[in-house]
């Protein structure tokens, strides 16, 4: 019987995390998201109107960092309540995200 080969470990594929991104923005009638994670397209990450006024989504991101703006009503915007951020090279600044 020939002897049996030690198996190499399988290799770990990354663990995609689920990350629940709520904005309030008063007033508004669309919300997206425009990211480096979208390819900067709003129309790919929508979100929705929950009931307390808020709007909100579900990402699935791989851990790490990423830049983003919100879209509101079509006019790209800051997040308020983002605690970093970055200069862009429009003269503003993308917020990011951290994904742990």
């Amino acid at each position: 019987m020939p002897a049996l080969k030690p198996r190499a470990p399988a290799a770990r594929r990354p663990v995609v995390v689920r990350i629940p991104f709520t904005v309030r923005i008063d007033g508004a009638k669309e919300v997206a998201l425009a990211a480096d994670f979208n390819g900067w397209m709003p129309s790919r990450t929508p979100l929705k109107k929950i009931p307390d006024g808020a709007w909100s989504a579900t990402l699935e991101l791989l851990p790490g960092e990423y830049q983003y703006r919100l879209v509101v009503d079509g006019e790209w915007r800051d997040h308020a309540e983002a605690p970093r951020r970055v200069s862009n090279p429009y003269g503003t600044e993308n917020c990011v995200l951290s994904v742990g």
